[in-house]
């Protein structure tokens, strides 16, 4: 089943918000990880990952891993994650507008 519609999101989302929606982690060498597990902790988050890696992050709209995921500069997913096909495709068709979209308002 392939979903070829473009998704349009705001620029400036919180990065919690945007890693609950995309499921998807660009690590600093450029690899695109599948998202496990998102434990909230207030301004902080641990992200445990489908290859076992697990990290705290700050939420930051202006974080390297929030400007990666915008930018679309983490390009090969992860071997040990399987990120499935249709994830990557639909990332890929994923843009980020500061006057269009979606504002993925956090409800919780």
């Amino acid at each position: 089943m392939s979903d070829s519609k473009k998704r349009y999101y705001r620029k400036n989302i919180e990065l919690f918000v945007l890693l609950n929606k995309m499921k998807l982690w660009p690590s600093r060498n450029g690899v695109l990880h599948g998202i496990k597990n998102i434990e909230l902790h207030g301004e902080y988050a641990t992200i445990t990952t489908h290859c076992g890696k697990t990290f705290q992050v700050y939420n930051s709209r202006n974080s390297r891993a929030a400007r990666w995921l915008r930018n679309k500069w983490a390009e090969k997913p992860c071997t040990d994650c399987r990120v499935p096909e249709w994830k990557l495709e639909k990332y890929s068709k994923t843009f980020f507008d500061s006057h269009y979209g979606s504002d993925l308002i956090h409800k919780g």
